[in-house]
């Protein structure tokens, strides 16, 4: 079954607000077995209404739109639907009584733009919105000899999320056959889009069966891997088999196989070796510290760690010598190093590490030009220093996230 997703709303066509309904949408639907298919957004103007649920119907399965139900003229999602659909509306006296009633007992007086809410599509069955003025609607028809359910939800994510969960999703359940939805989430650090897409498209592509996706982030690639089946086994098997193929393919380049973080996987190594961390960051700005202590229960492998963007710094802190830096600048291998030790003999942890670098857009030269990094990680039986120059025109803040990753990932591989 095909899900088309219609959030409705001039103001979703700006930049000052973002659709997350669909995403709730999303997640109930592929547990009832339903993919979604398209997502659309939509202004408040009715032929383009009208257009859209047109494609939708005639391409999905299941046609969801959101918001546009409430009381004012730009409020045109029933009117909408009933035109593409070649339906009628009828005001409801029933929902209007209900709400002068809901109006009287919060001691408001109704104005007559709120009956708009009670226009029924011919045919549709109506949603109560215990949490809002404008309840939704239920539609269960055929289109050119196929069978088409449509839902006109509000859009407020108070009132969508318990009227999906209390009215839709029960009758999907009993409506729909019987599918589910099994999916898997690999991720891969310090390997390029392409390059892996070369690795492991010969062997996704025999698997017809099972949508994969590749979404990359800097320093980091997603693989999503998602199978629909009648039983649930069925699906997961799918899925398993071929994550443990991929796995297989990349090695050690994968860090999760659950999707966790690359921080949740080192925080994870750290503590079933008994180890702990401690950071010294010049370029980074403490982005390393940030990413691992978002984690809840870091404090057991994380110590701590220092900001060390001045030269002073890196010696009152991390305990580098200040005729290092004379010789060597503040941005080298030489001065990494001893970040990484000065920290760990600082703080006492088993591991340290240090970054410092040229985050840019300022700052650069020809012999130490933007995005030329170095990052240090250092425990009792050495100090490994790894230099990165990251591509020319990445912004401060893509090296930034590149130079933590690379970190994390030098820490994984070397509990490893």
């Amino acid at each position: 079954m095909k899900c088309e997703i219609i959030a409705i709303g001039s103001e979703l066509l700006t930049p000052f607000r973002t659709d997350t309904n669909s995403l709730f949408l999303t997640e109930r639907l592929n547990k009832l077995g339903v993919q979604v298919a398209f997502k659309t957004i939509v202004g408040d103007r009715q032929q383009d209404l009208v257009d859209q649920v047109r494609i939708a119907i005639h391409r999905a399965d299941i046609v969801i739109t959101m918001g546009g139900l409430g009381p004012t003229v730009d409020d045109l999602t029933r009117e909408a639907v009933a035109e593409a659909l070649g339906l009628r509306l009828k005001r409801d006296q029933a929902i209007v009584a209900a709400l002068y009633v809901r109006f009287a007992a919060r001691r408001l007086t109704m104005t007559e733009n709120n009956s708009r809410q009670a226009d029924v599509i011919d045919g549709a069955v109506v949603l109560e919105n215990p949490n809002g003025t404008a309840p939704g609607q239920w539609l269960d028809i055929a289109v050119d000899n196929h069978r088409k359910l449509v839902m006109l939800l509000p859009g407020p994510p108070s009132e969508i999320k318990p009227l999906f969960d209390a009215q839709c999703a029960p009758r999907l359940a009993e409506t729909l056959p019987k599918r589910h939805i099994a999916t898997r989430t690999l991720k891969a650090t310090m390997i390029g889009e392409s390059v892996a897409d070369a690795r492991i498209a010969p062997i996704y592509n025999q698997y017809t069966d099972v949508e994969t996706t590749i979404l990359a982030h800097a320093g980091d690639i997603q693989l999503n891997l998602i199978c629909g089946k009648g039983l649930q086994e069925l699906a997961q098997a799918r899925v398993d088999e071929l994550a443990g193929r991929i796995e297989d393919e990349l090695g050690d380049l994968i860090y999760s196989s659950q999707g966790e973080s690359l921080e949740q996987i080192v925080l994870y190594f750290l503590e079933m070796r008994g180890a702990t961390l401690a950071t010294a960051e010049s370029c980074t700005g403490g982005m390393m510290a940030q990413r691992l202590t978002s984690i809840s229960g870091s404090s057991r492998s994380f110590v701590g760690g220092a900001v060390v963007y001045s030269n002073d710094l890196k010696t009152e802190f991390a305990g580098v010598p200040a005729e290092l830096i004379a010789e060597h600048g503040a941005v080298s291998r030489e001065v990494a190093a001893a970040l990484a030790e000065g920290i760990r003999f600082r703080t006492g942890a088993t591991i340290g590490v240090g970054i410092t670098g040229v985050a840019g857009p300022t700052g650069g030269s020809e012999e130490k030009p933007v995005g030329l990094v170095y990052i240090a990680v250092a425990d009792e039986q050495a100090t490994e220093v790894t230099e990165k120059l990251w591509p020319p025109g990445a912004d401060r803040e893509r090296i930034r996230q590149w130079s933590t990753q690379q970190a994390l990932d030098l820490v994984r591989r070397r509990l490893m």
